[in-house]
C-alpha cells in the first residue's frame, strides 16, 4: 500500500489573515494621508508666494522709468572698472551693491530690465522664504497665508522692480532669520557658518539693516540664554570684514544711510510708504496683535518686526536715517505675524481678511 502525500497545514499564528473590511488598516492610512496633507501645506507654503511675487514682479516691471536712484546704479554699473573704486564711497549703503551690479552688467547689460532682474529673484526668494519660515515657526497651515500677504504688498513689488539694494536687503534678512533657528536649536560649525554669512550679506546689501541682529539678540536672550555666545561668536564671523570695509568708507566721509528726522508727519506717513497703503499697515499691525505670538520660536518674528523700528527711532534722534526704505527688511515679519493670526482663525474669517489684503493690495498697483 502506497504511503499517501502528507500534506502541512500552517499554524494558524503563522497565517496572513486578511482583514476584508480593512478596519485595521483604517489608522495607517489616515497617518499617511495627515503626513501628505501636511508635505502638500509645506511646499504651497512657498511655492504659491513664489509664483504670486514673480508675476506681480513682472507684471509692468518695464513700464515706469528710472528713479533718480536707478539712475546712479546704471552710472555705477556702466563705470570702467578703474574708477569702480568711487562706488564705495559717498553713500556707503550703495556701494558694495553699485560694485554687484557693475559685474551683472559686464554679463547682461545695463538695460533698465536687466538691472531690476536681481531685485526681482530677490523678493521671489524672500516670499517663498516667509511662507516656509512661517510654516516652520507656526504650523504648516500658517505658511501660506504669510506667503501670500508678503506677495501682494504693494511694497514688496515695487522694490521688485526697482534696481536698487533693498529687495536684496529683504532676502537677507529672511535668510538670516531662517538660518537663525536652527543655529539656537542645534549649534555646531555647520549651523554657524550659513548664519555668519547670511549677516555679512545683510550687511553689505544694506549696513543700516544690520539692525535686526538687536531683534535676533532679544529672542537669543529670552530663550536660548545658554546659546548666547555661539550667536555671538557667529554674528561676528559676519560682522568683521564688513567693518574693516565699512570703516574705511566712513573714514573717507562716507554715511551708512539717508533719510529724515522721525517728525511727527514723518512717522504718521510711515505705515503708508512702508506697506504701500496705510489701510494695509493697520491690517496687519491688528493681526499681529490677535496673534500675540510671544512663545518662542515666533517672537522671534516679534522682535523682527518691533526691535529694529525701535532702535532706527532712538538712532534717527541723532542721525537723520529715519525712512520706510530703511525699515523694509521689517516687512516679512509683519507677514508671518499675519499668516499666524489667519491660521489660528477659523477659516471663514480667515479667507475674508486675506482676502481684503489681497483686494487693498492688488488694486493699489493698478495703473491709475
Amino acid at each position: 500500500m502506497m504511503d499517501a502525500d502528507t500534506m502541512v497545514l500552517p499554524r494558524l499564528g503563522d497565517a496572513a489573515v486578511e482583514d476584508p473590511w480593512g478596519e485595521e488598516d483604517r489608522p495607517r492610512r489616515a497617518a499617511v494621508r495627515a503626513a501628505t496633507g501636511v508635505v502638500r501645506w509645506r511646499i504651497a507654503a512657498w511655492l504659491v508666494p513664489a509664483v504670486l511675487m514673480g508675476a506681480f514682479g513682472v507684471a509692468r516691471i518695464t513700464t515706469s522709468g528710472p528713479s533718480a536712484g536707478e539712475l546712479a546704479t546704471r552710472r555705477a554699473a556702466t563705470s570702467q572698472w578703474q574708477g569702480i573704486g568711487a562706488a564705495l564711497t559717498g553713500d556707503v549703503a550703495l556701494g558694495p551693491y553699485h560694485l554687484l551690479m557693475r559685474g551683472w552688467a559686464a554679463l547682461f547689460g545695463a538695460a533698465d530690465l536687466a538691472l531690476r532682474v536681481p531685485s526681482l529673484l530677490a523678493m521671489v526668494g524672500a516670499a517663498a522664504l516667509v511662507g516656509a519660515l512661517a510654516a516652520r515657526t507656526a504650523t504648516p497651515a500658517a505658511g501660506l497665508p504669510a506667503g501670500v500677504i508678503f506677495a501682494v504688498l504693494p511694497a514688496s513689488a515695487r522694490y521688485a522692480q526697482e534696481a536698487q539694494p533693498y529687495a536684496l536687503a529683504v532676502f537677507a534678512a529672511v535668510l538670516a532669520t531662517w538660518l537663525l533657528l536652527p543655529l539656537l536649536d542645534r549649534p555646531g560649525p555647520r549651523r554657524l557658518l550659513p548664519y555668519a554669512g547670511a549677516v555679512l550679506l545683510l550687511g553689505l546689501c544694506q549696513p543700516v539693516a544690520l539692525l535686526l541682529l538687536a531683534g535676533h539678540g532679544w529672542a537669543v536672550l529670552a530663550f536660548r540664554r545658554p546659546g548666547a555666545l555661539r550667536w555671538l561668536a557667529a554674528v561676528a564671523l559676519g560682522l568683521l570684514p564688513l567693518a574693516a570695509l565699512l570703516g574705511s568708507a566712513l573714514r573717507d566721509g562716507g554715511r551708512l544711510a539717508s533719510g529724515a528726522r522721525p517728525a511727527a508727519a514723518v512717522l504718521a506717513a510711515t505705515p503708508g510708504e512702508l506697506f504701500g497703503v496705510a489701510a494695509l499697515g493697520g491690517v496687519l499691525a491688528g493681526l499681529a496683535l490677535f496673534s500675540l505670538p510671544l512663545r518662542y520660536p515666533a517672537a522671534i518674528c516679534t522682535a523682527w518686526a518691533l526691535v529694529p523700528a525701535l532702535a532706527l527711532l532712538g538712532l534717527a534722534q541723532a542721525v537723520p536715517v529715519w525712512s520706510a526704505a530703511n525699515l523694509l527688511f521689517t516687512v516679512p515679519a509683519w507677514a508671518v505675524l499675519g499668516g499666524v493670526a489667519l491660521s489660528r482663525a477659523r477659516a471663514a474669517g480667515a479667507l475674508a481678511v486675506l482676502a481684503l489684503v489681497a483686494v487693498l493690495g492688488v488694486a493699489a498697483q493698478l495703473p491709475s
